[in-house]
């Protein structure tokens, strides 16, 4: 982005409405990295008002030290060489001497103690961005420029210990150094003239760089659930039916290996819980055979589904998405054939496409960096590493549902459902901060929450957080739903509520409010319930609660009018004890059951 086009979007951004502010802590002046800042957050975020406040210049730690958690919604913070000592800038004569430079290690090593303490605690409020230093040092150790000198291995030693005790926190993210080398090198960074002349330092592409990887890391897209991938030429190379299994390779001797290191991201994206499936126009049998080479390595029990047949290819992607129950828009689809990919854009505009680039290594070096992109994710939770074998779980469910003269209730009381239940008020559960930030299909009214504001809802003495974890005969499915609210009295009032679309059609939206109503021996359930385009099956599910059409949000539902519309539910209900005690808990008149009890639930 150019500097006249951040002020563009500054002209056009929305002027009403509650902000969205960023506080940014720097020790130079920040000038235009302010600027492009917040016009890359615009073009993230175009109906939002977006306000982005500099701290002041040449006191980085001090800054930070002055941060208002309750005032602002994130932190951005753009470390460089000055802010851990002035004579690693070029603004302070303080000395470059030889004998200056154990002094300058001692002085840097506290400056990032004093800088991560500081950044530990903003970020149990705050999401919080940190880039390390971009810039190259100036030529203060004796040595040739040439030669890596004890000096800058020790500061760089210092450096990484700071960035891993940072990234201990769930909330901090740091700027990949290396995806800044790869668009914006070191020579091309530092602006002399400007920083001796206004304390900036950066030049304007690198500094619009370093803002849009800012944003990115605060507002960006999460990451894409699902890959759909051809095979022929894509995942191996050749055309298996008329190579034959044996034909179709993968490998240096054979000069096609590229397509084994396919095969191994494609692996690697399904330990990490990316669902992958296979759309190629194929002979079932003779893919199965090459599924079964010993040699391969993206194993067959890493997708679901395989849809192999003679038909269009977009046919075959209705069908995995109707599997996954995802989204076109989250899922990415890679073929080597534009006449596929157009076929499969038509039918799915929304849809990423990727060109499988089998003729250009150097090409498929970037495609390799454009999948690590799309998919990569901060963390791997309990709930990725058990995805796949929900979801074929889900499948088996669904292929198993009743049918003919099979009634749904003697099917569920058969399926070994279990139900954990956790009422807490931790904040720290990321999972079910997760669920109610990105779940559409089932959720109350659509409305995400930051962090400092789920901190706050959960610091509140009348508050709760149920957590839900189900599995049943067909497999785990993990932590599902999370419901947020708070008691008042003989009354329940749920402000966010959301399940898991994995876990549809098993009567789990029945036993928790059931639970709810047991457990804090309510009177009735007011639930903030809003209409948006995306939560119908939360609004089919509410429906046959009520007598006539849902009433008018927010909606109440009593006791009474539960019972009488609540059908029958075979699920084994437990209750697990919160992370922190229950006297810290004080979430209901009773205290949170110790221990794990088991009650069997056959009403």
């Amino acid at each position: 982005m150019k500097l006249i086009d951040a002020l563009k979007l500054l002209q056009r951004a929305p002027r009403q409405g509650m902000p969205y502010r960023v506080y940014l802590a720097s020790g130079f002046t920040p000038l235009h990295l302010q600027t492009f800042l917040t016009a890359h957050l615009i073009q993230l975020c175009p109906q939002e008002q977006v306000e982005v406040i500099p701290g002041l210049f040449g006191d980085l730690a001090g800054n930070l030290e002055r941060v208002d958690t309750g005032a602002v919604n994130a932190v951005v913070v753009a470390i460089e060489w000055l802010d851990l000592d002035a004579r690693l800038g070029v603004r302070s004569l303080g000395g470059w001497k030889p004998d200056s430079l154990g002094g300058i290690l001692d002085t840097a090593a506290g400056q990032l103690g004093r800088i991560g303490s500081r950044l530990e605690q903003i970020s149990r409020a705050l999401p919080v961005v940190v880039s390390l230093p971009t810039l190259p040092l100036p030529p203060i150790s004796f040595g040739p420029s040439h030669l890596e000198s004890d000096f800058e291995l020790q500061l760089r030693e210092s450096l990484g210990a700071f960035a891993v005790n940072c990234r201990r926190s769930a909330n901090i993210k740091i700027v990949s150094s290396q995806s800044l080398a790869l668009e914006s090198p070191l020579a091309d960074r530092f602006d002399f003239t400007s920083e001796l002349q206004s304390g900036f330092p950066y030049r304007a592409p690198h500094a619009s760089l370093l803002a849009e990887r800012f944003a990115a890391l605060l507002r960006g897209p999460g990451p894409m659930k699902g890959l759909i991938t051809d095979l022929d030429d894509t995942v191996w190379s050749g055309i298996l039916g008329e190579a034959g299994v044996d034909g179709v390779h993968w490998s240096l001797e054979c000069h096609s290996h590229i397509h084994g290191l396919y095969q191994q991201m494609l692996e690697s994206l399904a330990a990490a819980g990316v669902l992958l499936a296979v759309a190629s126009k194929n002979d079932p049998d003779l893919v199965s055979q090459a599924f079964g080479r010993k040699d391969i390595l993206l194993q067959a029990g890493s997708v679901f589904p395989f849809e192999v047949n003679w038909g269009p290819k977009s046919e075959s992607v209705e069908r995995i998405l109707k599997t996954w129950n995802i989204g076109a828009d989250a899922v990415l689809f890679v073929d080597d054939s534009p006449m596929e990919l157009a076929e499969v854009g038509r039918a799915f505009p929304d849809m990423q496409r990727l060109a499988f680039p089998r003729e250009d290594p150097d090409e498929f070096w970037r495609f390799l960096g454009k999948l690590r992109q799309a998919f990569g994710k901060t963390s791997i939770s309990t709930e990725d590493s058990i995805r796949l074998q929900s979801l074929r779980g889900r499948s088996a469910f669904l292929e198993s549902a009743p049918q003919g003269g099979v009634t749904l209730d003697a099917f569920l009381e058969t399926s070994g459902a279990r139900i954990i239940f956790e009422l807490s008020r931790n904040a720290g559960d990321e999972r079910a901060f997760d669920l109610i930030n990105k779940t559409n299909q089932f959720n109350l009214n659509g409305e995400r929450i930051g962090v400092s504001a789920w901190s706050a809802s959960l610091g509140r003495l009348d508050s709760f957080l149920l957590s839900v974890t189900y599995q049943d005969k067909f497999g785990p499915l993990g932590k599902i739903a999370a419901a947020l609210g708070t008691i008042d009295g003989g009354a329940v009032h749920i402000e966010s509520w959301v399940m898991s679309c994995r876990a549809f059609s098993r009567r789990i939206e029945h036993q928790t409010l059931r639970y709810l109503f047991d457990k804090f021996d309510a009177d009735a359930i007011s639930l903030a319930f809003r209409p948006t385009p995306r939560n119908g099956p939360l609004q089919d599910f509410l429906t046959p609660l009520f007598s006539g059409p849902i009433p008018a949000p927010p909606i109440v539902l009593t006791r009474g009018e539960f019972v009488a519309k609540c059908p029958r539910l075979f699920h084994v209900v437990e209750e697990r004890q919160a992370a922190e005690a229950a006297t810290q808990a004080q979430i209901s008149a009773n205290e949170i059951i110790s221990g794990i009890r088991h009650s069997g639930d056959r009403g």
